[in-house]
């Protein structure tokens, strides 16, 4: 994908121009589960969220904030930042046992998911569309600051440059951990007992991608399995996806936003 011609080269693509690809969605998963491997976000998720008991409503949440962050209106920005506020307001927790306090809006931990969204919407891009110039992956690393500031991260806290994040993003790595409580959520959001019959016949695709997304240790972590067989799956599967989705009406491509933005006042 090639931004326009200017003096010094291409214009480099910015968070607009990619983050409407449904695609992305499919990452989701691996986000998810890079969030519950975060001790202080994967307690609060296992003592406060019903998101594995109502996946498609977390989904659609989700979905909601990013792409009214990048494409809403102002009022439509305002409006779902008091939703997730109104959300988070409750999370929290004093200190148990081994387990220090938390609260949703503790700005590391907020950048800790803004950054999972990041680099798995990056991930699963450049899989399917082939690597970004260094100006663009610049650029959009950039621009998904605004999915942490818009809520509690100071600008400052969000890493300076992809060289940058690269550390932050080793470092979190070797901390996170799992027990039975996230294992147990993370369990139940790729095996849902509810829901409609379409997820339910979908989700062996998605727990193969999500396990295939995954960093190798993560993956270890949650227990998902992982074979030679499993793995020539998968990346059949990206290959696919690779030839055909590119090929996709922008408008399908862009169902998703389109639907999830109609939902937001103003």
């Amino acid at each position: 994908m090639a931004g326009t011609e200017d003096l010094e080269g291409p214009t480099p693509l910015r968070i607009g121009d990619i983050a409407a690809e449904s695609v992305l969605i499919a990452a989701g998963g691996r986000a998810i589960l890079l969030q519950l491997a975060n001790p202080g976000v994967g307690r609060g998720v296992a003592e406060h969220s019903d998101f594995a008991s109502r996946p498609l409503d977390r989904l659609a949440r989700t979905l909601q904030y990013v792409y009214t962050i990048v494409y809403g209106s102002p009022t439509q920005v305002r409006a779902v930042v008091r939703s997730v506020s109104r959300a988070h307001a409750p999370v929290r927790s004093a200190p148990a046992d081994a387990h220090p306090s938390y609260s949703a809006f503790d700005p590391q931990l907020q950048l800790w998911v803004a950054a999972t969204l990041y680099d798995s919407a990056i991930d699963m891009y450049e899989r399917i569309h082939g690597p970004l110039d260094d100006r663009s992956a610049e650029q959009i690393y950039q621009d998904y600051a605004v999915l942490g500031t818009a809520l509690q991260v100071p600008r400052e806290l969000w890493p300076a440059d992809r060289a940058a994040f690269r550390e932050y993003w080793s470092h979190q790595l070797d901390t996170l951990s799992t027990d039975a409580a996230t294992r147990g959520v993370a369990q139940a959001l790729l095996h849902p007992a509810v829901g409609p019959i379409w997820l339910k016949a979908a989700m062996p695709a998605a727990r193969l991608v999500t396990a295939g997304l995954l960093p190798p240790r993560v993956r270890e972590a949650f227990d998902l399995p992982w074979t030679p067989t499993r793995r020539r799956i998968f990346t059949g599967l990206m290959t696919i996806t690779r030839l055909v989705y590119p090929r996709l009406p922008r408008a399908l491509r862009h169902v998703a936003r389109d639907r999830a933005l109609r939902g937001v006042p103003g």
